[in-house]
């Protein structure tokens, strides 16, 4: 026998589910637009300010036309021939020692960079004891003279000019004066003396030159061996 069992019917329905938002929905949606926004404003302000937060980088080095990586990275400036031999000489145009070997081999140096039997590197250094900067003005402005093709003639003048040991260098009027003579009177040289254009390269020669163990003027090295007497027949002789 089957039981009837009468279930009062109360006319309420089931809540009906909220359909899910539709990936149109969200995309169109303003909320969603600001986080995205505030989200891209937070990244930019903190990307610029580890920007703000960096070093500035080193400004670049200015290097002189002819230099070289004879003696060191960036260390050289080669003043003349194009021969199978590197003879390189370190020049401190303060140094009284320094002029009277540059004398004693002046000819022989002249003499092989004529026959192309070497090219001729100089690494003018800018260590002295003089307070003013005097070394490196005239290291400075021999490098500005190599780049007019003038470095013998204005080592020349450097080395007749040189104060006495110890006393200040050659202010840069002074170095103008003995340039006019040997043809350095264009613009472009006095600005270079002026503004001091290779300060910074002079001060690289000079770590360089510590490096190597090369403590001042005078040093000739002959494809990279020193000569430990520089005189003219040593020079010659080693070049062979």
């Amino acid at each position: 026998m089957s039981t009837y069992v009468n279930r009062k019917y109360t006319g309420r329905k089931s809540p009906a589910r909220k359909p899910e938002p539709s990936h149109e929905t969200l995309r169109r949606s303003p909320v969603l637009w600001t986080i995205v926004g505030t989200l891209a404003a937070l990244i930019a302000i903190g990307a610029f300010g580890w920007y703000l937060m960096q070093e500035p980088p080193p400004p670049a080095l200015v290097t002189p036309a002819g230099v070289n990586d004879d003696g060191g990275r960036q260390a050289g400036v080669t003043v003349g021939g194009a021969g199978p031999v590197v003879v390189e000489v370190y020049q401190d145009f303060l140094s009284p020692r320094g002029r009277a070997v540059d004398e004693s081999t002046r000819q022989a140096l002249d003499s092989l960079v004529a026959q192309n039997r070497i090219r001729l590197v100089w690494h003018p250094l800018g260590t002295d004891a003089d307070p003013s900067g005097g070394g490196t003005r005239a290291a400075n402005a021999a490098t500005c003279a190599a780049d007019a093709g003038k470095a013998r003639q204005f080592a020349d003048a450097l080395y007749a000019n040189q104060p006495p040991a110890g006393s200040p260098g050659l202010s840069d009027d002074q170095i103008m004066d003995i340039a006019g003579p040997v043809g350095l009177n264009a613009p472009s040289f006095a600005a270079c003396v002026r503004d001091q254009r290779y300060r910074d390269w002079v001060a690289v020669v000079d770590t360089r030159a510590a490096e190597r163990g090369v403590a001042g003027a005078p040093a000739i090295y002959v494809n990279g061996s020193r000569l430990q007497n520089p005189t003219a027949a040593a020079l010659v002789s080693a070049v062979g």
